[in-house]
């Protein structure tokens, strides 16, 4: 059996540290959260800060950017690279040879096909919903009883 650690030094002289994935053998940063249902292949990197759900695969060459968010079952094809703070949602499949920008966001079930050039910034498909907190009046009592009810408000209405 190889090696736990590895240790890679970028081009300013700074040395990154990562551990090979128990799933594949990709390079994972101590400080990335990768499920361990998760396929990493043996030449992808997944950077600091970035969280992988359950069941995604990494294809090979691909590199997963620091603060990236993957959802479930997303599928990231060979030689792809998502940008710092993307998030993704469940069950998107990227073609490979694909870039996506920084701070983008990808909404849940989208396709994208191989040797696609996604500018930082962008949005692709329909904006996450986002649960909010029960609303309290000043004196701590509830408006509504919403124990039972669910409160969802989309983002572009935020």
């Amino acid at each position: 059996m190889g090696r736990v650690n590895e240790e890679v030094e970028i081009e300013n002289g700074t040395v990154l540290k990562y551990q090979h994935h128990m799933n594949g053998r990709g390079f994972v940063s101590p400080r990335a959260r990768v499920q361990a249902s998760t396929f990493v292949a043996a030449s992808a990197y997944v950077e600091a800060d970035a969280r992988v759900s359950d069941n995604c695969s990494i294809g090979s060459g691909s590199w997963i950017d620091q603060g990236a968010v993957l959802g479930e079952r997303v599928s990231i094809g060979q030689n792809v690279h998502v940008g710092r703070e993307t998030v993704i949602g469940k069950d998107v499949r990227i073609g490979s040879h694909s870039r996506i920008g920084a701070h983008s966001s990808i909404a849940g079930g989208v396709r994208i096909l191989s040797d696609a050039q996604i500018p930082d910034g962008t949005v692709l498909g329909a904006p996450p919903k986002l649960r909010l907190a029960p609303v309290r009046e000043a004196s701590g009592r509830h408006l509504r009883d919403s124990s039972r009810e669910s409160t969802y408000l989309t983002s572009d209405a935020a």
